[in-house]
């Protein structure tokens, strides 16, 4: 596992109220509906697959039979380490690396991925443009790119957000207020279409499809209602009603850079 260290440049977070991101857990459903949606987007089988922001590898590893090689990259050595002890006794150990970026540019040379993922990784990083400009860097010419961010129109904020006498950080619709006010009490950033696709064109790619992921209730806890309403009114991985997708999915092409 090669590590990094961070500059004094980037090693300072100009947005000191985002917090750092958290893996999610083995077996939710949000895991489960990406990996369907990646597939059916990408289903040729082969090449090499680097997930930016892999955390504890949950994710990946549901990608790892579509793939020849995986690169795991995160910024936060603890989880890398339980993907590693999850590899070690498994199959797929010896077609995975890990990486540990250091906030630095990824170690590896360009032209080389066939298809680069990063699932709700963005909104926590002090700037989106160099990390998306380093993915287009990685991919070869005819490389993909599928990338996840929070979408605005859900109900709740996601990531929670720090407000004043207000203990329970989930509050409905903090995630409407306008960005100035969100962006002042939340903890990661928060997304519609129209941004995402930007940042994602300004970096060098073609968005090829973009749509909103249905909310996958994993915060729900009790069983009966979760189960309802993923039988019912979230029961499809994909919405045409912003309000029920905590997520925006944008698949791309790399384009040459002009």
């Amino acid at each position: 596992m090669k590590s990094g260290k961070p500059t004094k440049e980037n090693s300072t977070n100009p947005m000191p109220h985002l917090a750092a991101g958290i893996p999610a857990s083995g077996g939710q459903l949000i895991l489960h509906r990406r990996a369907r949606l990646l597939k059916m987007l990408h289903p040729d089988p082969g090449g090499l697959l680097l997930d930016f922001g892999c955390g504890n590898g949950a994710q990946t590893l549901l990608l790892a039979d579509s793939f020849d090689q995986i690169y795991g990259v995160d910024i936060n050595e603890s989880f890398l380490k339980g993907y590693q002890d999850i590899l070690r006794n498994s199959p797929l150990n010896s077609m995975t690396s890990l990486l540990a970026t250091g906030g630095q540019p990824v170690d590896l040379p360009s032209d080389c991925i066939d298809l680069a993922t990063s699932f709700t990784v963005l909104e926590h990083v002090p700037d989106e443009k160099p990390v998306l400009k380093d993915l287009h860097r990685l991919l070869k010419p005819d490389g993909k790119l599928m990338v996840t961010v929070p979408n605005r129109w859900w109900i709740f904020e996601t990531h929670g957000a720090n407000l004043p006498l207000l203990p329970w950080n989930r509050v409905p619709f903090v995630s409407w207020w306008p960005k100035k006010l969100h962006d002042r009490f939340a903890r990661a950033r928060i997304y519609r279409r129209a941004e995402i696709c930007k940042l994602v064109q300004e970096a060098g790619f073609k968005v090829d499809e973009v749509f909103y992921m249905t909310a996958p209730l994993d915060v729900i806890k009790w069983a009966p209602l979760r189960n309802f309403l993923r039988k019912t009114l979230f029961r499809g991985d994909r919405s045409n009603f912003p309000f029920m997708a905590t997520e925006i999915v944008v698949f791309a092409s790399k384009e040459p850079l002009g």
